[in-house]
């Protein structure tokens, strides 16, 4: 079973994200739902969040 990342986990990443391409406007369901599933993929693998993966 995988489970699903807290809406503070996605809030946070979705912020990160959105900060790492510019603070665009209007994309905001963008960034939470490709945060959601970035998550879950890294839960269901048993995986650590720590940060940005290095900045581009």
């Amino acid at each position: 079973m995988t489970a699903k990342p807290s809406e503070e986990e996605i809030r946070q990443r979705a912020k990160q994200l959105w900060e790492e391409h510019g603070k665009p406007e209007g994309r905001d369901e963008e960034f939470w739902h490709t945060a959601e599933r970035e998550l879950q993929g890294v839960q269901d693998r048993g995986e650590d969040m720590k940060g940005s993966p290095g900045g581009g």
